[in-house]
């Protein structure tokens, strides 16, 4: 059975125990998110995905849809935020989009993107993290990281092997390899791995295929990231 709620005016169909997110998605809506992943359970930790339900603050990758909601999305005062929250992600670490092979494929850079930010606005933290090349097929550049755990989540939930780990607290949390060497290559992770393939920026690089598909030629260059929902709601 089928429920409806509102978002930003528009009636979404959802079934029980899907969430604001779910929902919005199948309906062809976006809503901005990093940390969010459909085949994982969400743990609302970017805060990109923030709406207002009901004039109150949530976030819709957690939060069950209920029948008669009215939900608020694409509206100056919650991009805004997520402006900040996104501009403050590329101060926190070091990204330079213009030098990035993942540029055009980068979800974040994306979002900022879809966000009109046209700056990081804050000073960067230009944080020392390392490159980790050990690896015959995979690179790690812990420049990028923004914490979003989905590798972590896919290492231990998908592929049974918690090749990756968060360590530290506050600003002083990071990604770590959980090796004795902290070395990918002392770990039985492989290009086949889920967490292979989920990272949203440029942390885990395939080798030797750095820049095969010219910048302007991917995916997020042919279109905006807004674009990769698809309405589904015929079903209902």
């Amino acid at each position: 059975m089928s429920h409806t709620f509102t978002l930003d005016g528009k009636t979404i169909y959802f079934e029980e125990g899907q969430t604001i997110m779910q929902a919005a998605t199948k309906a062809g809506v976006f809503i901005p998110h990093l940390c969010y992943h459909p085949e994982f359970k969400p743990h609302g930790s970017c805060k990109l995905c923030t709406v207002k339900v009901n004039g109150r603050q949530t976030a819709s990758c957690t939060m069950r849809a209920i029948a008669g909601m009215v939900v608020e999305s694409d509206t100056p005062e919650i991009n805004d935020e997520r402006r900040t929250l996104t501009q403050m992600l590329f101060v926190e670490g070091n990204h330079f989009c213009p030098s990035c092979e993942k540029s055009g494929n980068c979800q974040l850079q994306a979002t900022a993107y879809h966000l009109g930010m046209m700056s990081p606005h804050f000073d960067h933290f230009f944080p020392d993290r390392p490159v980790d090349a050990s690896h015959p097929e995979v690179l790690l550049d812990f420049n990028r990281c923004i914490l979003c755990s989905l590798c972590v989540r896919a290492s231990r939930d998908v592929d049974g092997k918690n090749v990756f780990a968060l360590s530290g607290r506050g600003i002083d949390t990071h990604l770590i390899v959980n090796a004795k060497s902290g070395q990918l290559a002392d770990t039985n992770f492989t290009l086949h791995d889920k967490a292979a393939q989920v990272c949203p920026v440029g942390v885990i690089l395939k080798k030797r295929e750095g820049f095969a598909v010219p910048i302007g030629e991917r995916s997020y260059d042919k279109q905006p990231i807004s674009a990769t929902v698809e309405a589904k709601q015929e079903g209902y």
